[in-house]
């Protein structure tokens, strides 16, 4: 097959991804706290299959999806955090309680199917 086409993509991608996370953040607990998470190349938008995600992670425990495409809490994520963001800056905010746990964040790339 030859040509141009736009969906369904098939075949396989390259693509170099840098994400820059807040290190270690001390705070006390009752407090706010925010981290950020900083991309490159920049998150475009969902409709372009590029999701901005974060993830908890408690000691001895995998980490679990909690906020997708950047705001999404994720059920059963409690409404005391919440994400923000676009383009090249997102941030993850923590409302008033201790949550101590390793948080990521991770550009994912989704390509639709049809088959």
């Amino acid at each position: 097959m030859s040509g141009n086409r736009s969906f369904p993509y098939r075949g396989s991608f390259a693509c170099s991804v840098t994400v820059t996370q807040t290190p270690v953040v001390s705070f006390t607990p009752g407090s706010t706290v925010t981290l950020t998470c900083k991309t490159n190349p920049a998150v475009h938008s969902n409709s372009n299959g590029q999701f901005l995600n974060w993830y908890q992670q408690k000691p001895g425990e995998a980490p679990k999806l909690f906020i997708k495409i950047a705001n999404q809490r994720v059920s059963p994520t409690p409404a005391r955090f919440s994400g923000s963001g676009s383009s090249t800056d997102f941030s993850l905010t923590i409302n008033g309680r201790e949550d101590a746990a390793v948080y990521h964040c991770q550009m994912a790339v989704h390509y639709l199917n049809s088959n």
